[in-house]
């Protein structure tokens, strides 16, 4: 049976996209190159749709991002995607991380972080609002140039703990300029200190699906895992079918608060999408050894 929810098909095939980029930023260990490329090999088994996987920032900001450029080399060299369906995704904030990120071949869609809250988008890249829209324009122009796929995630999607104003009508309004400036491939709307409730997703997919189309849409969830799976159900009612998620659920954003919420767990993504036949691991044996892995890098 076809489900629908506001004109929008809910039995769609869903696009899941593990980010061991969010989970190893947020932890408050070092993981060595040689651990972050055994753990990024096993996942490129599981069949993930996307791997979101480094990103090109300031090291002194995000430490633990400072190898993305070794790592890719070194996967390049190891011809590994040619082995796998998966694509990369790796995150950028300014110009120079656009420059030197588009020069991967192995990566196929630059991740932006734009957010509703001004306090956040000058916490997260040091540039306020107007400035994160001019270096948008020029990742746009690069993706364009160079093949690759532009994801904006709208971050704060969901309110800020800062005291900005928000409401669902925020979000929908700065995705709909987005989308009409630059038409990236995907938003994905994030709760980014996880403090939404799943009426208000529910609420705020509900709006912003049918607008913007369901192959336009994402959902970066962060959550408390006493919620389950309560958020990732409600966006996906509402006709989210891309969800970000990382194993164990591990990670969040350093830049938002003191206290992380972690992310979706993969894991728990996988099982639900398994059982309502809406996707399939291409090797649960791969699944259940970054499982393993990832019980061991971060505890």
């Amino acid at each position: 049976m076809v489900a629908y929810f506001h004109g929008v098909n809910t039995s769609l095939p869903l696009q899941l996209v593990d980010c061991p980029r969010d989970a190893i930023q947020g932890w408050p260990y070092p993981i060595t190159t040689e651990d972050k490329l055994a753990y990024l090999r096993t996942l490129l088994r599981v069949g993930f749709d996307w791997l979101d996987l480094g990103s090109f920032v300031s090291p002194r900001a995000v430490p633990a991002m400072a190898d993305t450029p070794k790592v890719l080399q070194q996967l390049e060299e190891e011809a590994i995607w040619d082995q796998t369906t998966t694509r990369a995704l790796v995150i950028v904030a300014n110009e120079r991380g656009v420059r030197d990120a588009v020069e991967f071949e192995s990566v196929s869609a630059l991740g932006f972080p734009f957010s509703i809250s001004p306090t956040f988008q000058e916490r997260n890249t040091r540039a306020d609002q107007d400035e994160a829209m001019r270096r948008l324009d020029v990742a746009t122009n690069a993706c364009v140039q160079h093949g690759k796929d532009l994801v904006v995630y709208l971050s704060m999607g969901f309110g800020n703990p800062y005291g900005d104003a928000w409401a669902v009508a925020d979000t929908v309004a700065w995705g709909d300029r987005l989308l009409e400036t630059f038409d990236p491939s995907v938003i994905s709307v994030a709760d980014t200190v996880g403090m939404a409730t799943p009426a208000q997703v529910k609420d705020v997919f509900g709006q912003c699906v049918p607008r913007w189309g369901q192959n336009k849409v994402g959902g970066h969830l962060h959550m408390n895992p006493l919620d389950g799976m309560r958020k990732v159900e409600a966006a996906h009612e509402a006709g989210c079918l891309r969800f970000d998620g990382a194993i164990r659920g591990v990670g969040g954003c350093p830049m938002a608060q003191d206290d992380l919420v972690g992310n979706a767990p993969t894991e728990r993504l996988v099982e639900w999408a398994e059982q309502k036949g809406l996707w399939k691991a291409k090797s649960s044996h791969a699944l259940d050894q970054a499982q393993s892995l990832a019980a061991d890098l971060f505890g």
